[in-house]
């Protein structure tokens, strides 16, 4: 959820910055703030450190989605604009199937991590963290060779610029079309009013002051350009996107979330029903090095027992006594002792900290070299790995049909008829989600869902884009994009407090929320054939 938060603010901030200052110097800022912060989330060892640049990361990847969006949709013609920014669509879901995909070979391989003492640790998940920000390091290096968009340019008045941009455009389409000597031309000058500009403010003037004003200055631009879209020509649109925007999401990401967590209620189920338990067990003088897995262990007596370099993986100890005994080199998860009572024992090189002893007694007994640095053990908490993140490749990798089939569908039946149609079949596919018993079943209905929906999501984006002026566009998109992620927040928390209690109440939410989005969709103008503003 950080990173959804940190998404939120990025969109909102950065999509009203790249109408000020341009899409390609945005994006780049961006781009530049997910690869360093996601660089660093890969190394830093506090919990805190690393939450706050996964929150700094998610501003980066949240700024750019509208600036893009937008950026794009600005190159491309009339004719075959839906179906490119359709294309683009796609792209994001390579960049799930990529993340799945390395999340899926690279976390389960728990031997893929090394340590420097006690206090540096470095495990498969960070590798993963670093290995995802390949993909913004490259997109870096490419928009580098890219010019600003010629919109952008010829909104602020400068025309030169933009129409060289033009036709460069124009030539290189010309030449791969085998007509290299068309000429390119300009019918028509948009004259656009410039907004007043802090020029001179005195060459006496203090530095601080200067950047002080310009900031103010970029500031209350970018509060016009966010008032502007609810200024009577664009409110109604304004209010009709938000709430399509904000039921999609809910629904979407809501159930997105909740299938991978209902998958793993069903495994936990299974897995609990394997646990071992032991009672009023005594051992006296052993060496213990291997593997404790799942079991509990109830009115136990240790004496003098050495527990040697083992992993403890979701074992409870409940009312036992431990006497005399010798920890050192455990690597826990999910492992608690329950009212039990420490007699003169040892712990060195431990992970084993105080939230893991509940109502434990400790009498003359020593922690000496606790581990340190940032534990987080992403491995699968059952034994099912390879299954929860081969599930999510699986998710990822069925949208991909829906989105090529959206995208050559897109200017051959409108957006509205796309987006109100998907939403729709969404609605209806949610209440077959009651029929999913089994992994597989909630597996086959995750990948259904995904499919179905996708083309909605793209319907929007395009819609979005279309419905509002280059000065704005970033700008409405981002604010757009922002509530979307609010309202994905407020479904996962709702939809993930259902799961084994419920399913009737996540699938009535989503199908009210898809069905809502439906009818509000059908009141919204249609963009097919609409010259971009």
């Amino acid at each position: 959820l950080i990173v959804y938060f940190g998404m939120m603010v990025g969109a909102f901030l950065w999509g009203a910055m790249a109408d000020r200052i341009g899409r390609r110097q945005s994006l780049l800022i961006c781009l530049s703030i997910n690869s360093v912060f996601s660089f660093f989330s890969s190394f830093v060892q506090g919990y805190g450190t690393f939450l706050f640049c996964r929150l700094l990361s998610g501003v980066g990847i949240g700024g750019s989605i509208p600036i893009v969006f937008s950026y794009y949709s600005e190159f491309l013609s009339q004719e075959k604009r839906g179906e490119h920014l359709s294309w683009l669509c796609m792209f994001w879901m390579i960049g799930g199937i990529y993340a799945s995909a390395m999340a899926w070979a690279i976390i389960p391989h728990y031997g893929w991590s090394f340590q420097m003492g006690s206090a540096y640790q470095f495990h498969s998940w960070r590798v993963f963290v670093l290995v995802c920000a390949f993909p913004a390091v490259a997109a870096i290096a490419a928009l580098s060779a890219m010019p600003e968009s010629p919109r952008f340019y010829l909104e602020n008045g400068k025309h030169d610029e933009g129409w060289m941009i033009l036709k460069q455009v124009h030539d290189t389409n010309m030449r791969a079309k085998g007509h290299p000597e068309k000429v390119f031309s300009v019918t028509t000058i948009k004259t656009v009013k410039q907004m007043d500009e802090l020029s001179d403010i005195g060459t006496d003037t203090p530095v601080w002051q200067r950047y002080r004003l310009k900031i103010v200055s970029l500031s209350h631009q970018i509060r016009n350009n966010i008032l502007a879209c609810f200024s009577p020509e664009y409110k109604r649109t304004t209010f009709m996107l938000m709430a399509v925007w904000f039921t999609m999401s809910f629904s979407y990401y809501g159930l997105t979330v909740w299938f991978p967590d209902m998958i793993k209620y069903i495994q936990r189920q299974e897995y609990d029903s394997r646990t071992k338990t032991f009672t009023k067990e005594r051992m006296d003088h052993a060496t213990l090095n291997f593997t404790m897995e799942n079991q509990v262990h109830r009115q136990g007596h240790f004496f003098n027992d050495k527990f040697l370099n083992l992993k403890m993986k979701s074992m409870v100890f409940e009312d036992s006594v431990f006497e005399e005994c010798y920890f050192e080199d455990i690597t826990s998860t999910h492992t608690f002792f329950r009212n039990c009572t420490f007699i003169a024992s040892l712990f060195y090189n431990t992970d084993l900290f105080k939230y893991r002893f509940v109502d434990c007694k400790l009498l003359n007994s020593t922690f000496l070299h606790n581990k340190e640095g940032c534990i987080l053990d992403f491995s699968d908490d059952f034994n099912n790995a390879y299954m929860i993140y081969f599930v999510n490749f699986l998710g990822t990798l069925a949208v991909l049909p829906g989105n090529i089939v959206s995208a050559l569908l897109m200017d051959k039946i409108g957006r509205l008829r796309m987006l109100a149609g998907s939403s729709v079949i969404s609605c209806i596919s949610c209440f077959f989600l009651m029929f999913g018993n089994s992994e597989s079943g909630m597996i086959a209905l995750l990948c259904l869902f995904g499919g179905i929906s996708i083309a909605s999501w793209n319907a929007l984006d395009v819609i979005t884009v279309e419905l509002y002026p280059s000065d704005k566009r970033c700008t409405a998109f981002g604010f757009l994009n922002a509530l979307c992620k609010l309202a994905a927040v407020l479904g996962i928390s709702i939809f993930q407090s259902f799961v084994g209690i419920t399913k009737a109440v996540p699938i009535i939410f989503a199908a009210g929320a898809l069905a809502a989005g439906s009818f509000l969709a059908t009141k919204l103008p249609e963009t097919r054939g609409q010259v971009l503003q």
